[in-house]
């Protein structure tokens, strides 16, 4: 059993404790089995969580113990991490402990030194503070989480989700992640990690937009070579109202969106099956493998061939 250690200090942002508890804990593979247990420890008999006073069930020992570790932010963040923290997590992560923070628990994650060196994020509100407080760390306020293997960071409130989303993908592969999605209510692809992994994701279109149906034939007809005028036609609306929209519900071109679904869906194909990168650009609707590696790595960041390596590998 895969153990997730979530650490309650004082000042402990209840969205930010919440999110892993919930998350890791609903998950189950496809034989029902949990993969994760859940624990939530603290070094002190109560937590000062803000609105409410938090008894956690396991002490600090539980970080020795622990597969991974998840670090939410706190309140203050001028408030100095305790010591005794600090050599625990150092511990944990020389013994190989995977340990990742949700929005200020940055902060924390940085005072081990363990980011020196390698980029990171926060919630934007914070990462100026960030970076200057520890000027050895590529503060990256522009992304949803950073993933450097090891060690992770996710910027504020909803990214949190994503980041957990993101390593249960790593652990299990997108069926199980998606389960888990489905039932945080969270969609699945907005995806956003380390240097090779960045997908700057669009905002998804909520169920009852009036672009939804538009959306949805979209993504059923990714192998078809659309035009605008095609989309227009679809939609049942000039090019211009098309425009106009997307822009207003997705936050970017129906062109780009389109591309975007077409490399998702070649995600899901690199990750679910053996197919040949060659035979996956064709099935997403790119006229040459070429043009679909070129498109992969300028949305993802990485190539077809180390995508799969990396997610493939982690679902068998």
């Amino acid at each position: 059993m895969h153990v997730v250690a979530v650490l309650a200090l004082d000042q402990v942002i209840p969205f930010d404790l919440a999110t892993p508890v919930e998350v890791f804990s609903r998950v189950r593979l496809a034989d029902g089995t949990p993969p994760y247990e859940v624990r939530i420890c603290a070094g002190t008999d109560e937590v000062d969580a803000g609105v409410f006073t938090l008894r956690a069930p396991w002490g600090l020992d539980t970080l020795g113990q622990a597969d991974t570790i998840i670090l939410p932010g706190c309140a203050d963040v001028d408030v100095p991490v305790p010591a005794e923290v600090v050599d625990l997590l150092k511990e944990a992560a020389a013994r190989g402990a995977r340990i990742a923070s949700i929005c200020a628990g940055a902060f924390i994650l940085a005072e081990t030194g363990l980011l020196d060196g390698l980029r990171a994020t926060t919630h934007w509100i914070g990462a100026a503070a960030l970076a200057a407080r520890y000027p050895r760390i590529d503060v990256d306020p522009n992304v949803l989480y950073v993933d450097n293997g090891q060690f992770l960071t996710s910027a504020g409130a909803a990214a949190g989700l994503d980041l957990c989303l993101h390593l249960i993908r790593r652990d299990h592969g997108s069926a199980v992640a998606a389960d888990a999605a489905r039932l945080s209510v969270m969609p699945l692809e907005r995806e956003g990690g380390q240097a090779q992994f960045i997908v700057p994701e669009q905002p998804p279109t909520p169920r009852g937009a009036g672009l939804e149906p538009l959306l949805r034939w979209m993504q059923e007809n990714t192998t078809t070579d659309l035009t605008l005028a095609d989309l227009a036609a679809q939609g049942g609306m000039s090019i211009r109202t098309l425009n106009r929209r997307f822009r207003e519900q997705t936050g970017t071109t129906p062109l780009q969106w389109l591309l975007r679904a077409r490399i998702r869906r070649a995600q899901h194909l690199l990750e679910a099956t053996d197919q040949p990168v060659e035979s996956i650009s064709g099935q997403v609707g790119f006229g040459s493998p070429t043009a679909f590696r070129e498109r992969f790595r300028r949305v993802v960041g990485t190539s077809p061939h180390a995508y799969r390596s990396t997610f493939q590998g982690a679902r068998r």
